[in-house]
């Protein structure tokens, strides 16, 4: 059971990016891991979606806030049975108080953001057989991480998911599934994490659905008109830890 994920946006710059990487994925994600009630975590590249995905975030508003982290490169994510796992001890605490050579490592990360989320709602599509239930998300991901502009948007937005967005995925080929998040603790209040066969297959099955955000006669293009969305939110991107089964 994942119920809880904790989720952190960050650059890198290139210079000891190879070293932190190593450090990452050989030490500090499964020193995570071994923590009480976590269940998987995972690392993403965020690699974009190709044209008609930048035009939709060139349409989209997203918050300069002061202070909040701007990175955009990577994602790391982290699934626990709850998310008071990530607050009892408080997850952010316990990864300042690390020695050498994390502080070395975590001081490589520029513009990080982070948020504690908890699960609103549900689906898997039609590969959910790709993966074990409670495991590391998929391949491939796209996550959304915003507000609204009013409390009767609150309303809208809940409908939209419930009634279109959320049904349509569990039909999609190439999705194994979708999850609904609200905040715990962090900028945004509302995030959706999709997971994908591959780059490839969200490409083809889902970036024309998404792209209907870009036709004023239809519902989704006026969730885009009310949504706040965190720098570089929607997310798309490739997961570099665990590594990807080349069969996959």
């Amino acid at each position: 059971m994942d119920n809880g994920i904790w989720a952190t946006w960050y650059d890198l710059a290139e210079n000891g990016r190879h070293d932190y990487l190593a450090w990452l994925h050989d030490q500090h994600l499964p020193e995570i891991m071994h923590r009480p009630g976590v269940a998987w975590a995972a690392h993403y590249e965020i690699t974009g979606g190709g044209a008609r995905m930048q035009a939709i975030h060139d349409r989209l508003r997203h918050a300069d806030d002061t202070g909040l982290g701007t990175g955009t490169q990577f994602l790391i994510l982290v699934g626990a049975t709850s998310p008071h796992v990530f607050a009892d001890p408080r997850i952010d605490e316990w990864q300042g108080s690390l020695g050498e050579p994390a502080v070395g490592m975590l001081a490589l990360r520029l513009g990080s953001r982070t948020c504690i989320f908890t699960q609103e709602e549900f689906v898997s599509g039609p590969e959910f057989h790709a993966r074990v239930v409670g495991s590391t998300p998929g391949p491939a991901i796209q996550m959304g991480s915003f507000r609204t502009r009013t409390v009767d948007d609150e309303f809208d937005l809940a409908a939209w998911y419930a009634q279109y967005r959320l049904p349509h995925m569990s039909r999609m080929p190439g999705c194994i599934a979708t999850r609904k998040l609200v905040s715990v603790a962090g900028w945004a209040k509302h995030s959706v994490l999709y997971e994908f066969l591959s780059l490839e297959a969200r490409q083809e099955h889902f970036q024309g659905h998404e792209s209907l955000a870009l036709d004023d006669r239809v519902w989704t293009n006026k969730i885009i008109t009310y949504t706040v969305h965190a720098p570089g939110s929607p997310s798309v991107g490739k997961r570099l830890w665990p590594p990807v089964a080349k069969d996959t």
